[in-house]
């Protein structure tokens, strides 16, 4: 199995839902925008990625993964 890490900005909170079966499981889905390296003109400057969490990692996106603003702070 390929192993994918990314770093990126929320496009809007995950939404979470669950399965209808019998042995229902907790789902979250959101997307991902990640900065481009290298620009070309008239191209986009992000990629959006949509991903899916299964479980537990479906409960982390729920309490933790928030789209907020991006914020900088300094002293004096």
């Amino acid at each position: 199995m390929n192993k994918v890490i990314l770093m990126g900005r929320l496009t809007r909170d995950p939404e979470i839902a669950w399965t209808r079966s019998e042995d229902s499981k907790q789902y979250a889905t959101y997307t991902l925008a990640v900065n481009r390296r290298f620009k070309r003109n008239g191209e986009q400057e992000a990629d959006f990625i949509s991903c899916i969490a299964w479980g537990a990692m479906a409960e982390f996106a729920e309490k933790f993964m928030k789209k907020v603003p991006c914020s900088l702070l300094k002293d004096g």
